[in-house]
């Protein structure tokens, strides 16, 4: 699928097969279903960009929405207190080699972006 116009009539089909109901679906309808849902996906993976954090704040609240941690869930995965992230977050604390070592392995920051971030 390329175009809005095609993304927006597959959207109405996958509309169509779901009010049917799972156990209401043909084999075939099932399969269709499966590919307009993925071809779906990518179109919009393709218009609805988020664009890549550009501080390392940024790319932790990214991963904190990404893995579906609070604050106080992150600090206690990266073994620091809530004050010291928190103060992190807000810019009011530069991280120190331990926490950026922490978001390296802990968040799968890539080390690349931490050193030049940092």
């Amino acid at each position: 699928m390329k175009t809005q116009k095609e993304y927006e009539a597959a959207m109405k089909r996958i509309d169509a097969l779901m009010k049917k109901g799972e156990a209401n679906i043909t084999a075939t309808e099932a399969k269709e279903l499966g590919k307009l849902a993925i071809a779906a996906q990518q179109y919009e993976k393709s218009i609805y960009t988020i664009a890549t954090p550009t501080t390392i704040e940024g790319m932790i609240e990214l991963r904190m929405y990404e893995l579906k941690l609070n604050q106080n869930k992150l600090a206690k995965l990266l073994g620091v207190t809530d004050a010291k992230l928190s103060q992190i977050l807000n810019g009011k604390r530069s991280p120190d080699i331990t926490f950026l070592k922490s978001l390296h392995k802990k968040l799968k920051i890539d080390a690349d972006f931490l050193l030049m971030h940092a």
